[in-house]
């Protein structure tokens, strides 16, 4: 049987350790302040939606118990607001009363046997405020009366008895932490939260003691500090996050954070600093919250290096660091003390278990996608993983039970969803064989590691077929199922994942104009030189990715969506590296039409509002008008009684997502 996904299997599955231990660097023990910290893999704080009414639920702690045993040595909990108005969204996490001791209480209890340590984020978003509990707009206070670009907020400026009352919210917070047990507490002053905006010229233009100069400016982070040393004692470690550079032209600059840094040092008030990149106030700046794949690996890693070069404690860095092999180049390095490898953990938990084991092709490697990460929280639901569905339903899916009685099983397409229900089926001790009727499995992902910059999607595919075969699933090639074969090997269930294929809309088409499906112009088909539309219904991947291959291919591109914009069903931050992209290749974005027809050498479309005709010059029309169920075997199969289930696709196309979900969920109801 494969590995299970919670303890206790997990913990004694790799307990075997070659010898030396791979990585050593990344399996030392450190120390910040008084606690020792068992390896230097990190959970940084991250927004989960897994809070009710501002308190840590029980999903939250199966979350973090299942990292805690793979293995992780620092878990950051997520934000706590310290004050009232700190409820940045309608999930926040809050520590504003002893309310909140019992739940921190319940994690620590989760977290403390499998040797994590476990620190909790103190937080204050100041004017970065996204939504209210009614919907209505919230109140959203500054410094300064000085206007958010990202979300559009204008926030009203603080008196200086609120901003003790904030200050004093800290170290009351603190203390409730300290009381149910935590190790340690982070002070967020990254990504151009309340604290930096009280460090930044452009947005503190007060003349009080909390402004006009930069022991002003910091006079607010330094009081914080100080109150929560006072309030806690010696033993619980006390760390800042901070941003160096906001990379926005109306950010925190560099130059002031590591002089902030220095100085917060040198007075003894900080046990660490946590690096990381970027601002929440601009879409350019937020885009580092999460840096999708088409960022480099390891990127902020010499923006530590500065840090550890002025200062004497230990530097954590974030920033796509994704496998042990990179974190452990860091350390060796001297870039940093320690690795963010949050995203990494969300795609797999036990990371850090199999790397300690050397056991790296079973790593389940993040691709950067954002999709159900940051993508779900944005949308306001839990976290999760297109790859790891598990993810943020550990209450449900954390163990793997075998099955009472194994059975035959027969799954049918070696997609994203084919895979995932052969590797659970077989993990659970059915015997599985999975029919692929080409030669390649992957499905739909083959198509998006085209796309450039979406190269590392590929591993999806990689990461699940590693997954099906090493749970012994027998994959066959080249064998397409039909209702005769079913009958002739009659398995008890059959799994139905056979995808979809494009959908081509019915228009009006005059003479012999040259039309193509995005997926025939991904697979290298050639069109015409000149210019070309590309007719794209949904928004998402597909209209982008084929107009970024067709300009560099020296077309030149129209890309007509049916949306307010391109890209507009994708996460934010990917959107924007895709939005970057097109502005840089040149291509043309018409929002808000339809397709209505094509000749020879033109486009027409028609506004969806107002209905005018809109006439686009072409040598070539791709269409990205979405997909349609391979539904067939599915139908068929239904009608003659047996015990058949669809999933992915050929229910109803949509992601790879959904179709890895409900793979794991049909293998799992065997």
């Amino acid at each position: 049987m494969a590995r299970p996904l919670r303890v206790p299997a997990q913990a004694t599955r790799v307990t075997s350790l070659p010898d030396p231990v791979p990585f050593p660097r990344l399996f030392s023990s450190f120390a910040i302040g008084h606690v020792t910290v068992p390896n230097r893999i990190v959970s940084s704080g991250h927004d989960t939606v897994m809070v009710d009414h501002g308190a840590i639920t029980d999903q939250l702690v199966a979350y973090h118990e299942a990292r805690a045993a793979g293995g992780v040595g620092l878990i950051v909990v997520q934000v706590a607001g310290v004050h009232e108005t700190a409820r940045y969204t309608s999930h926040t996490l809050m520590a504003v009363d002893d309310s909140c001791i019992p739940g921190y209480a319940r994690l620590a209890e989760a977290v403390r046997p499998h040797g994590a340590r476990l620190f909790g984020q103190l937080f204050h978003p100041g004017r970065e405020v996204m939504e209210s509990l009614d919907g209505s707009l919230p109140v959203a206070v500054a410094p300064s009366a000085v206007p958010s670009e990202r979300f559009h907020v204008m926030p009203r400026a603080l008196d200086t008895s609120e901003i003790e009352e904030i200050v004093d919210g800290y170290a009351a917070a603190a203390l409730r932490l300290r009381q149910a047990g935590l190790d340690g507490v982070e002070v967020v002053a990254s990504h151009g939260y309340l604290p930096s905006q009280f460090l930044n010229e452009l947005v503190n233009l007060r003349d009080d003691e909390y402004g006009a100069t930069p022991a002003g400016r910091r006079r607010f982070l330094t009081d914080v500090l100080v109150a929560v040393r006072e309030r806690t004692d010696p033993a619980m470690a006390i760390g800042l996050r901070i941003s160096i550079d906001e990379r926005d032209p109306f950010g925190l600059t560099e130059q002031v954070a590591l002089e902030t840094v220095v100085t917060l040092a040198q007075q003894g008030l900080i046990d660490y600093v946590s690096v990381t990149t970027g601002t929440s106030a601009s879409l350019a700046g937020s885009d580092h919250i999460a840096p999708d794949m088409e960022f480099t690996h390891a990127y902020v890693a010499p923006m530590a290096r500065q840090v550890k070069e002025v200062v004497h404690i230990p530097v954590i860095v974030a920033g796509r660091i994704n496998q042990p092999q990179e974190a452990e180049r860091l350390l060796e390095a001297g870039d940093a003390d320690a690795c963010v490898m949050t995203r990494a953990l969300i795609c797999d938990p036990l990371m850090p278990r199999l790397a300690r084991s050397g056991l790296l092709d079973d790593i389940r490697a993040c691709i950067g996608c954002n999709q159900a990460c940051i993508g779900h929280f944005h949308a306001g639901y839990p976290i999760s993983c297109i790859q790891h569905p598990e993810t943020g339903r550990e209450l449900r899916f954390g163990v793997r039970r075998l099955a009472a009685h194994p059975k035959k099983v027969m799954v049918v397409g070696a997609g994203p969803a084919g895979l995932k229900a052969a590797a659970v089926a077989a993990e659970r001790g059915h015997t599985v064989t999975l029919h692929e009727a080409s030669g390649n499995v992957g499905g739909q992902v083959l198509l998006a590691q085209r796309i450039p910059g979406r190269e590392e999607f590929g591993g999806a595919a990689g990461n699940l077929l590693r997954e099906a075969t090493r749970a012994g699933a027998q994959i066959v090639l080249h064998s397409r199922v039909d209702s005769a074969m079913v009958d002739r090997d009659a398995p008890d269930v059959v799994i139905v994942a056979t995808g979809a294929r494009p959908y081509r809309p019915a228009i009006e088409t005059i003479g012999a104009p040259v039309v193509v499906d995005a997926w025939e112009v991904l697979f290298g088909e050639p069109v015409p030189s000149g210019p070309v539309v590309v007719v794209d219904w949904r928004s998402d991947w597909v209209g982008i990715g084929v107009s970024r291959v067709l300009a560099a291919r020296g077309s030149q591109v129209t890309l007509a969506v049916n949306t307010y914009a391109a890209g507009e069903s994708l996460q934010q931050y990917v959107r924007d590296t895709q939005l970057r992209a097109l502005r840089k290749d040149h291509v043309e974005v018409l929002p808000l039409v339809r397709l209505f027809g094509v000749d020879d050498d033109t486009v027409y479309l028609q506004h969806v509002l107002t209905g005018e005709a809109i006439l686009v010059g072409t040598g070539a029309l791709v269409l990205a008008c979405g997909h349609v169920p391979e539904s067939e075997l599915l139908v068929a199969l239904r009608s003659t009684g047996r015990a058949v289930v669809g999933i992915g696709d050929c229910l109803a196309p949509r992601t790879v997502e959904e179709a890895v979900l409900e793979g794991l969920t049909a293998a799992s109801d065997i």
